[in-house]
């Protein structure tokens, strides 16, 4: 959410993730998909520090948990936004953590082993997936519409999100404003700015 409000100028994000929608126990023996999706808004002030911004942001997604059982369609059809066939209401960007642990298969004479499929499609305008490794850490990738973005945008997102995350885990007490997304040879290519010579004093 940090990361989009400094690249978007807004400080009113909206993120949207996947839920198992198992919440209750009367569902644990039974087959079939119950995934909803879940809005999460987040506001980001600017001179808001990162500690004092998580734990809002803690504190409104346990609430957004607490309302998982109520369909997406519903909030849609309630809130009645302005409906486009080119984006998805409510959200266009999209978060998604595993953290299941892969299912394994045991048959005698036969070894089965599951394999990572890359994404082909992106369900929204950009999705940032997570999943924990083995060994404690996390992977994560951007999915993009390639209609919108190109890779090398989408590995400039993903280069001001390391940044971010390094300035925001050495200082968690900055405003997270204050964070500057700009690398270096970036500034170098903008300043100085290239014009025609101003008018001389006398």
């Amino acid at each position: 959410s940090v990361l989009l409000a400094r690249l978007s100028g807004s400080d009113d994000i909206a993120v949207g993730t996947p839920i198992a929608g198992r919440g209750d126990r009367a569902l644990d023996d039974l087959v079939g998909m119950f995934v909803n999706t879940l809005v999460l808004r987040t506001r980001v002030p600017g001179q808001l520090g990162f500690a004092d911004l998580l734990t809002r942001v803690t504190t409104a997604n346990l609430d957004a948990f607490a309302h998982a059982d109520v369909p997406f369609e519903r909030v849609v059809e309630e809130l009645d936004p302005a409906r486009s066939t080119a984006h998805s209401p409510l959200f266009q960007v999209s978060i998604e953590f595993q953290n299941n642990t892969r299912p394994s298969l045991e048959l005698p004479h036969l070894t089965v082993t599951g394999l990572q499929l890359d994404p082909t499609v992106c369900n929204f305008d950009l999705e940032l997936l997570l999943a924990e490794t083995p060994t404690g850490g996390l992977d994560a990738a951007f999915v993009y519409a390639t209609d919108l973005f190109d890779a090398d945008t989408v590995a400039g997102f993903a280069d001001r999100f390391v940044r971010l995350l390094d300035a925001l885990t050495a200082d968690p007490h900055r405003p997270v404003g204050d964070l500057d997304l700009v690398t270096a040879d970036e500034t170098c290519a903008l300043v100085p700015a290239y014009g025609p010579a101003g008018a001389g004093t006398s």
